[in-house]
């Protein structure tokens, strides 16, 4: 720990750090941190736990209806189970963005195969789980080790009553326990991977309950491991080293042991606990305006995931929540349909990786349907229910036969809200024409770089733009890839250069000081937001090159002129020359530039988007797509996955001040000719506030 941060901790996270390290000690040298079986005949708990177990868990998982339930309102999950459950069988896993990883028969709990690396079997507090030279890809050892695919066998065994399935997850458990005792290894290095494999052996427990091959022996051993597990969570919390999922996950495994096994003496202070943390730090996570304080919608979405949790399980154990709570955890949810585009995704916004809270269906990561659809049926609103486009699996695993009814009863509307929104203290403005399929859809992130912590989660996006034309996302954020495996892909996906904004001489908006930090907090401010029934406009500026040599402000400001087009005004200001780069990140799509520098970029059949940039200087027009020197115009759809797409960059040197205005038309056929633009740059006659083009006909 360096100096300089103890000097400037306080009392509180002294003291607490202090017991952590000392409680390290104690478990290197034997005193602290064993395994103890729990109290009781091993028959006895088994038993007690198949009769009263179901009681205290998720009315999904129990109800005898719930397989059939699934059948008959969503086919295909089934066959899409079963497919995955037998995968697993034959050592075949799917992990965030990798498909068909193997971990060697028996598996190796503590390999790495993508980079061949393992991490060493000694104490967790003397490895570095983000040192890809000692570990490889941490992220990716964790998800095998959440063990959320027994979860998976699980679903498949209640639905098809295979005992194949329930073999392999007892002998799974036994080979990791061997494996993996308490404290040794990289499975025990991150206290909320810890929770997370804990609420998976839950959820296995209730699932594989009525299987022989769950023996009375199995039972104990994994409940005496699961003390193990909450212990270790309860001493190791992340008050101070990553106050944010990490805490909230953590807490939330601290609920799961103490209301669903009850007989542990600990259970009472971990159910309080983990109450008490997951409320505190709700007013801490969630601003007012109900955005995620990490300024990324995955996390926004694993927050939505750990309250509705808590929320069910508490009503199963007569467990008090404030009725404050609902409205907070809709207000989250809000905002996730506020900026949910027309093809039913959600954008990505700061960092994604790739995970779930509990994966009972196969997703992909813009997929937030499951959230949407049980979320309709805890609350009564049929926009979530809108929103989900049909009850989910998830539902039904969670509420079962009462969330269907409850589903079943709602008529799916789109939200009465206004369709164009700001949300100012997140930082999002979103701009749509519309709750149509076929609606024009922006959003304009005027939000600090990640939160006040240490935006370990934000990316250098400040004012770029992300959107979808007749319903089809087209400007996209290029997404995560990985986080500590191969730094200059990291820097590069989180960096301005990745994302549809400007870049000044070369420079992104803060230089990465390692995998989770920046050596600058730049911050935007919005000016102005103004929406009515025929356009919105906003305007903002940030200031993250303030500190080059001759500070250059970014200003600007986004016209949306609706159901027609969107023009894009920035403003440079400073006083000497400067490389400015313009950038505009596609999705995979055909996307071309012609000579007169209009940018055409197909969506679907003939309808597309075409950008054209105007300066008072000659600009440079190019496609860059797959390029690796430097690194541009690639995008990852989920972590560890990476694919070439074209990035137009309209780029000039110049001094400054300088104004690029950008025009950005939706267009059914992006192959026919242009409407005639005309630059208005400096016109004394425009207002400033609206300075950009005048059209010639209607486009």
């Amino acid at each position: 720990m360096k100096l300089l941060r103890v000097v400037h901790m306080g009392i509180p996270e002294l003291a607490c750090r202090g017991r952590q390290e000392a409680s390290k000690w104690l478990e290197r040298i034997g005193v602290a941190g064993r395994a103890a079986s729990p109290p009781g005949e091993a028959a006895t708990l088994l038993e007690q736990f198949r009769r009263a177990g179901p009681a205290r868990f998720f009315e999904g998982t129990t109800h005898a209806e719930t397989p059939r339930l699934i059948t008959q309102n969503v086919p295909a999950y089934r066959d899409e189970t079963v497919a995955v459950a037998d995968a697993v069988c034959q050592r075949h896993f799917d992990l965030l963005g990798h498909r068909g990883l193997t971990f060697g028969d028996p598996v190796d709990w503590h390999l790495d195969p993508i980079t061949g690396r393992r991490a060493p079997r000694v104490h967790w507090s003397r490895l570095d789980p983000l040192d890809p030279a000692s570990v490889g890809d941490s992220k990716v050892v964790w998800e095998l080790n959440r063990h959320q695919w027994l979860v998976r066998l699980g679903t498949a065994y209640r639905l098809t009553g295979d005992e194949r399935y329930a073999r392999t997850f007892a002998n799974d458990v036994r080979a990791w326990m061997r494996a993996n005792p308490p404290g040794i290894g990289i499975n025990w290095a991150s206290s909320l991977e810890v929770a997370l494999r804990l609420i998976s052996w839950c959820w296995a427990l209730v699932l594989f309950r009525a299987s022989s091959a769950l023996s009375p022996e199995l039972f104990v051993d994994m409940l005496g491991a699961i003390r193990a597990h909450a212990s270790h969570v309860e001493r190791y919390l992340s008050y101070y080293f990553a106050p944010n999922t990490h805490l909230t996950g953590e807490a939330l495994g601290l609920f799961y042991a103490g209301v669903v096994f009850p007989e542990l003496r600990a259970a009472p202070r971990w159910r309080d606990l983990g109450v008490r943390i997951l409320l505190q730090q709700l007013e801490r996570h969630v601003l007012p305006d109900g955005v995620y304080f990490e300024q990324s919608t995955c996390y926004q979405r694993y927050t939505i995931e750990i309250y509705l949790h808590v929320m069910m399980l508490a009503a199963r154990n007569a467990v008090a929540l404030p009725p404050e709570l609902d409205e907070r955890i809709q207000q989250l949810i809000d905002v996730l349909v506020a900026v949910r585009r027309p093809d039913g995704s959600i954008p990505s916004t700061g960092d994604a990786d790739g995970g779930w809270l509990l994966p009972l269906a196969t997703r992909a990561p813009d997929d937030f349907r499951g959230v949407f659809s049980t979320a309709a049926a805890l609350f009564g609103r049929s926009d979530y229910a809108w929103a989900a486009r049909g009850v989910a699996p998830e539902t039904l695993w969670l509420l079962g036969i009462d969330g269907l009814r409850a589903f079943e009863a709602l008529r799916p509307a789109p939200p009465a809200a206004p369709v164009s929104r700001l949300f100012a203290d997140g930082g999002l403005v979103v701009m749509r024409s519309g709750w149509d399929a076929r609606a024009h859809h922006l959003v304009f992130d005027v939000g600090p770089l990640g939160c006040p912590i240490n935006a370990g989660h934000g990316h250098a996006d400040l004012l770029s733009i992300q959107c979808s034309v007749f319903g089809q996302p087209c400007l996209v954020d290029a997404g995560t890839y990985g986080y500590t495996a191969e730094p200059r892909w990291r820097d590069f996906f989180r960096g301005t250069a990745a994302h549809s904004t400007v870049v000044v001489d070369g420079c992104g908006q803060a230089d990465p000081a390692g995998p989770f930090k920046w050596d600058t907090r730049p911050r935007a401010r919005l000016h102005r937001w103004l929406s009515t029934d025929a356009f919105d406009f906003a305007d903002a500026a940030h200031d993250a090159y303030r500190r080059l040599a001759d500070p250059v402000v970014h200003r600007r400001r986004v016209l949306f002129v609706k159901r027609r087009f969107w023009l894009v005004v920035d403003d440079l200001d400073g006083r000497a020359e400067h490389a400015i780069d313009l950038r505009f990140q596609f999705g995979p799509m055909p996307v071309a530039v012609d000579p007169d520098l209009w940018a055409r970029a197909r969506v679907a059949a003939a309808c597309g988007l075409l950008i054209r940039a105007w300066a008072p200087v000659p600009l440079k027009a190019e496609v860059h797509e797959g390029d690796v020197a430097p690194i541009q115009g690639w995008i990852s759809p989920d972590y560890g996955q990476r694919r070439p797409a074209p990035v137009v960059t309209y780029s000039t040197v110049t001094r400054l001040p300088l104004r690029i205005v950008s025009l950005l038309l939706p267009a059914e056929d992006v192959f026919a000719a242009p409407p005639a633009v005309a630059p208005l740059l400096a016109d004394p006659d425009v207002p400033a506030e609206l300075a950009g083009l005048v059209t010639r006909g209607t486009p």
